[in-house]
């Protein structure tokens, strides 16, 4: 019986998502090709058969949704990459990256993967059918926005008069930049994430009021702000958030002797930086709170108080000067989970300096670095970066309610908001306890769901 689906990633945890829709006999697509990370890291290569995946969908360009890209070529796919037109802009960046961390620096190599990888992408217009197989085994896909970060899509497949629907990661209502997402008219099977599908995440107002307590509690002690942050999404928010922050507080002390105007917001990452290059490019894509900014004469992306740091060595030595100084300040740099990239010396300099803070806005996964600093951190424990062990006398905060995820209740209204509801979900790209209690709520809703959680 065709459709049926396939899971090779993100059923154990949060990373790896990678779905394979076969649709006809020795014909299918694989929705997003995602890295494993953490506690749930195991082989990276494409450990199931490609001869039949006709064509791969994007969702979005988050590293656990692409990262095995470069696997699925190396393993001999050729097909059809289809993505939004932002992600089509976003992926070979985010794949440059990877590459040069988990492959080769050999620019010849590099070069020669993006020339490839370049060729198979399709770029894709939100709300527009595209034919991926013609009759007889008719399939047609359509991407709309997920509010998630740029470029973010789900996935309505129409096919045997079924309509598939993979959620990819959904946004949350009313985040800064990004359109929410608006549920699909019909579903027949819905394949959801779960990430927070345990938890509801404060509002935006109560979560920005927030962010400016922690910051300047975190600042009385006139220490440096670590805040370990993806690239792409969470740092082009927390630089909207916080140029709103100057802009209304700008007189105001954000701790003494040091006024919200003259409080330094240092980037540390040539990727977040050409990402949100990427996203000013990018603007007719933005809501229209963030556009009506824009053209108020405000750069909620590029303000005076932002430094950026481009070169290696700019960075060793804004590092060391942190490390003598501890100099007031709020430092964004990748990794998100600080599992690697420059973070991660901040982190070894700074983490045994009870003046520092580190602030976690985003999920951290089972197993990594910032997991451990979350969980240990306040206790005054300690983390293991590179094989050392260092000890924690930092701060240590958490704000969940600047997640990119929707949260339980958002998921929810996602699946209620549908005119005609599906008949299967299956949970996916959650730990255990999320998918379970988010399979108890749906299941609340109607008792003609059938909600599953794949192994």
């Amino acid at each position: 019986m065709y459709p049926h689906i396939h899971f090779h990633g993100a059923t154990q945890g949060v990373t790896g998502s990678c779905h394979e829709l076969i649709y006809a006999e020795n014909a299918s697509i694989l929705i997003d090709c995602g890295l494993f990370q953490g506690d749930e890291q195991q082989s990276q290569e494409i450990n199931f058969s490609i001869e039949q995946v006709k064509a791969l969908i994007v969702t979005h360009v988050h590293i656990d949704h692409v990262g095995r890209i470069p696997y699925l070529l190396a393993a001999g796919f050729n097909g059809p990459i289809y993505c939004s037109e932002a992600s089509a802009v976003l992926l070979p960046l985010v794949l440059e990256d990877a590459v040069k961390i988990g492959f080769t620096r050999n620019r010849r190599l590099i070069d020669q993967f993006l020339n490839q990888l370049k060729k198979l992408i399709v770029p894709v217009p939100f709300q527009q059918w595209q034919t991926i197989s013609p009759a007889p085994d008719r399939l047609k896909i359509k991407l709309k926005p997920a509010g998630h970060i740029l470029g973010s899509a789900y996935v309505e497949c129409h096919v045997s008069g079924q309509r598939v629907v993979f959620s990819g990661d959904l946004g949350a209502p009313y985040a800064p930049l990004l359109p929410a997402p608006q549920s699909p008219y019909r579903a027949d099977t819905l394949i959801l994430e779960s990430t927070y599908g345990n938890r509801n995440h404060s509002g935006r107002r109560e979560r920005k009021a927030q962010l400016k307590q922690v910051i300047e509690k975190a600042l009385s002690d006139r220490g440096t702000i670590l805040i370990p942050a993806f690239s792409i999404g969470r740092t082009q928010e927390l630089l909207y958030e916080l140029e709103d922050l100057i802009h209304r507080h700008r007189t105001e002390q954000a701790t003494s002797d040091l006024p919200w105007d003259d409080l330094e917001i240092i980037i540390d990452s040539p990727l977040a930086s050409r990402f949100t290059d990427a996203y000013k490019k990018l603007f007719r894509l933005w809501d229209a709170e963030a556009r009506h900014r824009y053209r108020s004469g405000r750069h909620p992306l590029a303000f005076e108080q932002m430094t950026t740091i481009d070169t290696h060595q700019d960075h060793l030595h804004t590092v060391a000067y942190l490390q003598k100084t501890a100099r007031p300040c709020i430092v964004i740099a990748g990794s998100g989970m600080c599992s690697g990239g420059r973070i991660v010396n901040y982190l070894k300099a700074l983490l045994g300096d009870p003046r520092t803070d580190v602030l976690f806005v985003g999920y951290q996964a089972e197993g990594t670095p910032g997991q451990k600093i979350q969980q240990y951190g306040p206790a005054h424990g300690y983390v293991i970066l590179d094989s050392q062990r260092y000890d924690i006398a930092a701060g240590v905060y958490t704000m969940s309610g600047y997640s990119a995820h929707a949260d339980q209740r958002n998921l929810i209204n996602f699946v209620k908001r549908m005119r005609h509801k599906p008949e299967k979900i299956y949970l996916v790209h959650g730990d255990s306890d999320a998918k379970q209690k988010l399979k108890e709520q749906l299941q609340l809703l109607s008792d003609e769901f059938r909600v599953m959680i794949p192994r």
